[in-house]
C-alpha cells in the first residue's frame, strides 16, 4: 500500500506492499474515465499525482480539478472535499506552477484540511489568493494559519469568513500580520470577534504596513472593542477598504472612528451599514470628516438616522473644501425639501458626489421619467465614432481586470462627452454592481453582448436557409 508523508506532501511506495500494481478502478469508484496509462507508471503530471493521492487517501477524485488544470483560477467551492479530499488536493498542488487562485469555500475541510494546505504552501509559491471561508476551521485552524502567516511569503489575499474564530483567535492573526506585510486583502467576516478581538485587531492595524482591504463585517465589535479597533485605524498607513457593517459600533464607536479619520490619510472606502449609529454618532463622525481628505465612499445605510443626520453629512461635504467624498449611502433615510435643496446646491460644487437616500416627505421619491437605456446611449455614441463598447471600458480599466471601483467609473463617465444624466449613470452602476460590492464588473455585459451577437448570427443563418 502507498504511504503518504505529510512532512513533504509526497507519495512514497512501501517496498513491502504486494498490491502496488492495483488499477485505479479496483481501488475506488471515480467519476473519471481511466486514463489508459500503464498500471505501474510512477505519477509525473499533476493529474497523475492527484489520482494516486486520491487512491492513497481513499477519496473520490474531483473531475472538475482534472478538467481545469492549467488554468490560473481553480474554483472548488462547495465540492464536499472534507479533510482527506483536501489532503489529496494539497499533494497534487505541491509542484503545480499554474494555479494562483485557489477557491475552497464550504468544503468542511476542518482544521486538519488547513494543516495539509499549510504544508503545501511551504513548497508552492505560486498560489497568492486563497478562499477558505465556511470550513469550520475554528481555533485549531486559526492557530495553524497564524503560524503559516508568520513565514509565508506568497499569499496576498486570504478569505476566512464564517469559520467560528473566537476572541483569542484574533490575537493569532494579529501577531502574524504585525510582521507579515505581503497579505493585501483579508476577510475575517462572519466570525465571533468582540471586545478583546477588537483590541487585538486594532493592534494589528497599528503595526501592519501591508493590508489594503479588511472585511470584519458580521462580528461583534462594539463599545471597548470598537474604540480599541479605531485607535489602531488612527495610525494605520496602508488600509484603503474597510468593511465594518453589521457590528453594532454605536455612537461610542462612531466617535472613535471620527477621531481616527482626523489622522488617517489612506482609507478611501468605509462601510458602516447597520451599526446602531444615530444622528449623534453621525455628528461626531462628521467632525472627523472635516479634517479628512482621502475617504471617498461612506456607507451608512440601515442605521438609526433621520433627516438631521442626513443634513449633517451633506453639510460636511459642502463646507469642507478638501473633502474627497464621492458617495454617501443613507438609502433608508426619509428626507425633506430642505435636504433636497441643500443636496442640489452641493452637487453644483461637487459634481462627482452621489448621495443615496430613501425618499422625500415620508413618501418614496417619485421615479424619474423614462429614460433611454444607458448602455444603448453608450453604444450609439461609440457607433457614431466607429469605436467598440469594450474600448470604452478598457480606457477606464487600466489593469484589464474587468472590474473598477464605482467612484472611478462614475467620475470617468461624468468627465466623458457621452450624453448621460445623473440618473442614467446611477442606473448603469446599479446594473454593473448588482451585489453592491463597490466595484463595477462589466464582464457580464461582455458575455451578454457576445450571446446577443451569437443569437443574431443564428437567426440570420436560419433565415437564409429558409429563403433558400
Amino acid at each position: 500500500m502507498s504511504l503518504l508523508y505529510l512532512e513533504s506532501l509526497t507519495i512514497k511506495e512501501d517496498p513491502t506492499s504486494s498490491t502496488e500494481n492495483l488499477s485505479l478502478e479496483e481501488d475506488f469508484d471515480s467519476d473519471l474515465e481511466p486514463d489508459g496509462k500503464p498500471k505501474n507508471n510512477k505519477p509525473t503530471t499533476t493529474a497523475e499525482v492527484y489520482l494516486e493521492a486520491c487512491r492513497v487517501t481513499g477519496v473520490v477524485p474531483v473531475s472538475y480539478f482534472i478538467r481545469h488544470l492549467g488554468t490560473s483560477t481553480m474554483g472548488l467551492n462547495h465540492h464536499g472535499l472534507g479533510p482527506l479530499g483536501c489532503k489529496a488536493l494539497a499533494i497534487a498542488l505541491v509542484t503545480d506552477m499554474t494555479i494562483n487562485t485557489l477557491e475552497l469555500a464550504d468544503n468542511h475541510i476542518l482544521s486538519d484540511g488547513a494543516k495539509h494546505l499549510v504544508e503545501m504552501l511551504k513548497a508552492n509559491f505560486t498560489i497568492h489568493t486563497m478562499d477558505l471561508s465556511d470550513n469550520h476551521l475554528q481555533s485549531a485552524g486559526a492557530e495553524c494559519l497564524g503560524k503559516m502567516l508568520l513565514e509565508n511569503i506568497s499569499l496576498k489575499s486570504l478569505k476566512l469568513s464564517g469559520n467560528k474564530f473566537t476572541e483569542d483567535d484574533a490575537k493569532l492573526f494579529a501577531d502574524a500580520l504585525s510582521s507579515n506585510y505581503r497579505v493585501k486583502q483579508l476577510d475575517l467576516s462572519h466570525n465571533e470577534f468582540s471586545g478583546r478581538g477588537g483590541e487585538h485587531l486594532g493592534q494589528m492595524l497599528a503595526n501592519n504596513e501591508g493590508l489594503e482591504m479588511l472585511d470584519l463585517s458580521w462580528n461583534h465589535l462594539r463599545m471597548k472593542g470598537a474604540v480599541a479597533f479605531s485607535a489602531g485605524l488612527k495610525v494605520n498607513i496602508t488600509l484603503k477598504h474597510l468593511d465594518l457593517s453589521w457590528n453594532g459600533f454605536g455612537n461610542e464607536g462612531a466617535l472613535a472612528l471620527g477621531e481616527a479619520l482626523k489622522y488617517n490619510n489612506t482609507l478611501v472606502h468605509l462601510n458602516l451599514n447597520n451599526n446602531r449609529i444615530t444622528n449623534e454618532g453621525v455628528g461626531t463622525l462628521c467632525k472627523g470628516l472635516e479634517f479628512n481628505d482621502t475617504l471617498r465612499v461612506l456607507l451608512l445605510a440601515y442605521n438609526s438616522l433621520t433627516v438631521e443626520g442626513a443634513l449633517a453629512l451633506v453639510n460636511v461635504v459642502k463646507n469642507t473644501h478638501k473633502t474627497a467624498l464621492e458617495e454617501i449611502n443613507i438609502c433608508n433615510v426619509l428626507v425633506n425639501e430642505n435636504f433636497v435643496r441643500l443636496l442640489e446646491s452641493t452637487y453644483q460644487e461637487h459634481p462627482s458626489l452621489e448621495v443615496q437616500y430613501g425618499g422625500v416627505g415620508g413618501f418614496i421619491a417619485k421615479k424619474p421619467p423614462k429614460r433611454l437605456d444607458p448602455m444603448k446611449v453608450i453604444q450609439d455614441y461609440l457607433d457614431q465614432r466607429k469605436l467598440r463598447l469594450w474600448d470604452f471600458f478598457r480606457n477606464i480599466d487600466k489593469d484589464g481586470t474587468m472590474r473598477v471601483p464605482v467612484a472611478d467609473f462614475r467620475k470617468a463617465v461624468q468627465q466623458s462627452s457621452i450624453p448621460l444624466d445623473r440618473y442614467q449613470i446611477e442606473e448603469l452602476i446599479q446594473r454593473l454592481d448588482r451585489e453592491r460590492t463597490g466595484m463595477v464588473d462589466y464582464s457580464r455585459q461582455k458575455q451578454n453582448r457576445q450571446s446577443q451577437e451569437e443569437e443574431k448570427q443564428e437567426t440570420t443563418g436560419e433565415g437564409q436557409r429558409e429563403t433558400q
